[in-house]
């Protein structure tokens, strides 16, 4: 087996601005309290090889539910989640992508360009 077969995995590390971004309209939609930032994992990521052509940022929805036993990880065999989180995920994508492409919008028309 070749080493070049299989490269070595990247760190996964954030866009500061990607970041501030996620933070921000996750707060709007969610209160800032409920935004957190996760302890740093030492584990392999394939997000980490997008980012090394993009700037990006990887970000997690809140799943746990102890009352439904929703409390292990996603690597777990006793994984499942709390399905009534799906729809505030759905929103948190969607408030991402239509800021972030409103906010692109502006700041091409502030600088004088048409769209």
């Amino acid at each position: 087996m070749m080493q070049s077969e299989y490269p070595a995995y990247p760190a996964t590390v954030n866009d500061e601005v990607k970041h501030e971004h996620v933070k921000r309209v996750g707060g709007m939609l969610l209160g800032s309290e409920n935004v957190k930032v996760a302890k740093k994992v030492m584990a392999g990521e394939d997000f980490a090889f997008y980012q090394e052509v993009i700037p990006g940022v990887m970000f997690g929805i809140g799943i746990r539910n102890e009352q439904l036993g929703a409390v292990h990880s996603p690597h777990s065999p006793y994984f499942f989640i709390d399905e009534d989180v799906l729809p505030i995920g759905a929103a948190v994508h969607t408030a991402l992508a239509e800021i972030y492409l409103h906010e692109q919008h502006e700041s091409v028309n502030r600088r004088g360009h048409s769209v």
